[in-house]
């Protein structure tokens, strides 16, 4: 490793060979290497040729004579015969003979992968830094003169050029970026990752080809170095102490603790002592929360900046004196660490020291807009405040979804940008994490292969690259369809304004149905146009994306749509054999995972699931409905419920499957795991809401109104709270409509039980969602069949049996007559920090958890003037936790005259449930009601493990 401001720095030599002794000038005319399959070209390696160096005559080799046709010998220079002394040469490495045509080049001192291309008379030099230099010299020649390309591990074009010229070179190239790694499957082997110029830690590069940049425990090491089971018994005290307990499992490190810090600095050593080859250390946080909340951690934490900057201070400072001790015998080795989460806005006080290097991860950000669009703001204003402090900078960037591998992800306008802002901003390692796990995810070998090209030289124009790819890759046929394809995916992406981040488990929230048939039905046609059967193999496996959207999606509501309105349907006429048709091809590309930490034995258990979520099963309409016109009605059933295919981490069981259930009306039902994070059964209307017409003649209405109800039952050892929640939401305008809760005695039992949602007016873009309440963990909600009956009318006209009557105890409120009762939205908030705090694009108002004054105010003036002295406060709330226990938010009132608090206390993260649960009532009875009140609320911070608090409306009543 090089002095690291060296490192950075791009070396471009500009050798003047009129002022050298040397006694040739450059060639102004090409190099014939070849002519009808003969040459007089030889390739000469140095006396003695390091294993890069013969890997590279033995590439250069293997690809001129599958090109040309022609032998090409080699020798090493002091065994080249005499009658061969005067052929022109291919000088391949740092030879004496090299060092003679080119005095001024050093390559010991060049930066990091520097190479050489140079024509010297007739002879051609190819070297560079002795790592890898030389290898990639030969590469840029065979990919930008040779016209070879390494499209794939497997796959690889080498035209026939029976005469060969190469114009004069004078090429003398340093990367920006040291560390490159293109995290996707087919890099991680050694020929192929070498091809690619990559040389990151997961690159499988062996000495033959220039070896790795290895990092000593990659990431996340505070447990590997320091592992609990082996330290905490004897010394609680190293570890994070959280809420006043020293935790042995599910925290960090004591970062203040200098006896930990001393065996930290022990640990590493031995382990650099161990293997002198590693260049880099990680010494990094855990992949999770729980930071150490000791007096002196948190009083380093206040000097560094607090909430902003200060777990990041107090990281920089423990890394700094591992680095100190470290530099003292490895002056060439960097220490890592990452600026992640918590440690991720830079500290006020301390920098990291020369040896430093800070790794920051874009996991936060919106991939559907590059870092300077207005989604990305906070990360982009890190990475410029972290610029200015460091000059050594890693990235870990995400450019892939991990909740859908195989999902359509229209992030491809970002990389470019991406990468060129980072490079521009002292960064000199840069990790692009795609689908490494899927072997037929989103376009994968294009994306590596586009994303190796940009980190290797981040100047190229990436449109031309991404063009080259579709063309030469899938033939000049079907390029076009492919570009228009991904142009309206990523057009449709940008206008619908998605935050697109890195766990999307459907397409819903930005690809409409329009644009989705258009793109099928392009993809379709590059398909159709395909040229040869390897083109078109290549097509059948990256269409996948595209098919499984519509099978698992859109397959029953674009056909019941294209069946009402009488339009031809696009699809697969017999969808359980289009899957089976999709599965074949899983097991022909060798598709293991579809999503992150996926792998065979869950992806069979995913392809059972999804072959038995499409298969149709009809069942009698409901009695209610069985006297209201056909068009009036809808029976949603189970197969055409949009349902992720997510499983729990670390286990085989899925939070939502299709199951036979005898007590469903046909036999089957959704089964949603009470753990389910996040609604994990949807449905969205579609057109089809446009088909359909009053139940009854008479009925009129300025626009379409709908019943909706759902047959629900529930399975959980609990017997009081609440069930689940339904909801309406709007991905087009990115804000939720309504939502409804049930509780859990009123769907309990074997027998399913109908649900009303009431009346509402529905749009196409409008999808209902179940998402299970916090009450429900460790039992599950089964969700038979959605009945939808348009009314245009508030008033019933058709009795259900077993309807509930009455919400739980949070909805109670609507009991209540609207003149009775005060509501409050988003719009009717004061927010005292509004720099702090804002609506977010779920639309609710954010705490974070490290917080603990006053984030969010109303005055109950009004409420006292039209309610009374007393009331019932009704608030929608939810929290993210990291432990699941302890107060999630807590709340106040106080009276502004006299300067107190009245009131104080504290909502459970058990009553409120975690995030993913949706959002939930709670009921705060008898509260005290004043001119001068002021209701506030604010997420725990010290007393908590929290995350951040949500809060959407709240209700006063009587």
């Amino acid at each position: 490793m090089m002095n690291p401001n060296r490192i950075i720095t791009v070396l471009f030599v500009f050798l003047s060979f009129a002022a050298c002794s040397i006694v040739f000038a450059q060639k102004e005319t090409p190099s014939r290497l070849a002519t009808d399959g003969s040459t007089e070209y030889i390739i000469v390696l140095p006396a003695a040729p390091s294993p890069v160096e013969q890997t590279a005559a033995k590439e250069l080799k293997t690809h001129l004579e599958a090109s040309t046709g022609a032998a090409f010998p080699v020798f090493r220079e002091n065994e080249l015969p005499e009658s061969d002394a005067k052929k022109p040469k291919l000088v391949v490495g740092n030879s004496a003979l090299m060092r003679k045509l080119l005095p001024n080049v050093e390559p010991a001192k060049l930066s990091a992968d520097a190479i050489v291309l140079q024509t010297v008379g007739n002879d051609i030099i190819l070297a560079g830094h002795p790592q890898r230099g030389t290898l990639y010299a030969v590469y840029e020649l065979l990919e930008n003169h040779v016209g070879v390309r390494w499209w794939s591990l497997t796959e690889t074009d080498i035209p026939k050029k029976p005469i060969l010229e190469i114009p004069p070179l004078n090429v003398h190239y340093a990367p920006k970026l040291i560390y490159r790694e293109a995290y996707y499957l087919d890099a991680f082997e050694d020929v192929f990752g070498a091809r690619l110029r990559c040389n990151g830690n997961k690159s499988l590069n062996s000495p033959e080809y220039g070896g790795r940049m290895q990092i000593m425990g990659f990431v996340h090491t505070f447990d590997i170095f320091i592992p609990p089971d082996k330290y905490f018994d004897k010394h609680p005290e190293w570890f994070s102490e959280i809420n006043g307990e020293r935790k042995k499992h599910g925290g960090q490190l004591c970062l203040t603790n200098e006896e930990m810090t001393q065996e930290m600095i022990r640990v590493v050593m031995n382990g650099l002592r161990e293997d002198p080859s590693m260049k880099i250390v990680s010494v990094s946080q855990n992949d999770w929360h729980g930071y150490c909340q000791c007096a002196r951690c948190n009083a380093v934490a206040e000097e560094e900046g607090g909430n902003v900057g200060g777990q990041a201070g107090l990281m920089v400072r423990f890394v700094n004196k591992i680095a100190e001790a470290v530099e003292e015998e490895f002056p060439d080795v960097f220490v890592d660490t990452l600026a992640y989460t918590y440690t991720r806005k830079p500290p006020k006080l301390v920098k990291p020291r020369k040896n430093v290097v800070i790794r920051l991860c874009s996991i936060e950000c919106s991939f559907v807009q590059p870092l300077d669009g207005p989604q990305n703001k906070s990360f982009h204003d890190d990475i410029v405040a972290w610029s200015r402090m460091s000059q050594n900078l890693f990235i870990w960037d995400y450019v892939t979804n991990f909740s859908g591998y195989m999902l359509p992800h229209p992030n491809l306008r970002v990389l470019a940008p991406n990468i060129r802002f980072f490079v521009n901003h002292n960064t000199i390692g840069l990790l692009e994490q795609g689908d490494a796990y899927c072997t037929a995810g989103d376009f994968v070998r294009m994306r590596t292969w586009v994303l190796s090209k940009l980190l290797w030289n981040p100047d190229l124009d990436d449109k031309a690259l991404f063009d080259e790819f579709l063309t030469g890759y899938y033939g000049k046929a079907s390029a076009p369809f492919l570009k228009e394809y991904w142009n309206l995916l990523i057009d449709r992406a940008e206008q619908s304004g998605v935050f697109l981040g890195t766990f999307q488990h459907s397409t819903h929230h930005w690809l409409d149905d329009a644009t989705f048939v258009k793109a099928y039905c392009l993809m379709q046609q590059a398909l159709d146009a395909a040229e040869t059967e390897t083109y078109k193999n290549r097509l059948r496996r990256d269409k996948m994306p595209m098919d499984i959207v519509l099978l698992k999606e859109r397959y029953y509501p674009l056909r019941r749509e294209a069946e009402r309105t009488g339009q031809p349907f696009f699809g697969p006429p017999d969808p359980l054999a289009a899957v089976d048709d999709f599965l074949a091809r899983c097991r022909e590309f060798d598709v293991v995972a579809y999503e992150e930490r996926n792998w065979q034995p869950q992806f069979n258990e995913f392809a059972r699931l999804f072959r038995e979520g499409i298969i149709p099963r009809t069942a009698p309409p409901p009695e209610f409905c069985r006297d209201l016109f056909d068009d009036s009605w809808l029976d949603i059933q189970n197969h055409e419920f949009n349902v992720s295919p997510r499983f729990r981490a670390g286990a085989f069981q899925q939070v939502v499957r299709s199951a036979a259930d005898p007590a469903a009306s046909n036999g089957w039902t959704a089964k949603i795991s009470g753990n389910a994070p996040t609604w994990m059964v949807n449905y969205r209307f579609g057109r089809t809401l446009e088909t359909m017409k009053p139940c009854q003649s008479a009925v009129s209405s300025p626009k379409p109104l709908f019943r909706l109800l759902a047959a629900v039952r529930c399975e959980t050892k609990n017997t009081e709270g609440t069930a689940f929640t339904l909801g309406i939401h709007d991905f087009d305008a990115k804000k939720s409509v309504a939502t409804k809760s049930f509780s859990i005695n009123e769907v309990a039992g074997p027998n399913y039980r109908w649900v009303d949602f009431g009346t509402i007016a529905l749009e196409p873009q409008h999808t209902i969602y179940f998402a299970p309440a916090a009450t429900a963990r460790g039992g599950f909600i089964y969700v038979d069949r959605l009945v939808l009956v348009r009314t245009d009318s508030m008033e019933s006209v058709f009795e259900v049996p077993s309807v509930m009557q009455t919400g739980p105890d949070g909805e109670a409120w609507q009991l209540i007559p609207a003149e009775q009762r005060l509501e409050a939205t988003l719009a009717d908030f004061v927010l005292p920090s509004p720099e702090k705090y804002g609506i977010s694009n779920d639309k609710v108002i954010t705490m974070p958890g490290i917080y603990d004054g006053k984030a969010v105010t109303y005055p109950l003036g009004k409420a006292a003037e039209q309610i009374g002295t007393r009331g019932n406060l009704y608030v929608l709330v939810s929290c993210w936790s990291q432990s699941g226990n302890g107060p999630g938010i807590l709340f106040g009132i106080t009276d502004t005259a006299a300067k107190k608090n009245v009131v104080s206390g504290a909502i459970s993260v058990k009553a409120v449930g975690d995030r993913y649960g949706g959002l939930t009532w709670y009921k705060i009875g008898g509260i005290p009601l004043s001119k001068d009140g002021e209701l506030w609320f604010s997420a725990p911070g010290k007393l908590g493990n929290i995350n951040a608090s949500y809060i959407e409306r709240l209700v006063i009543t009587p």
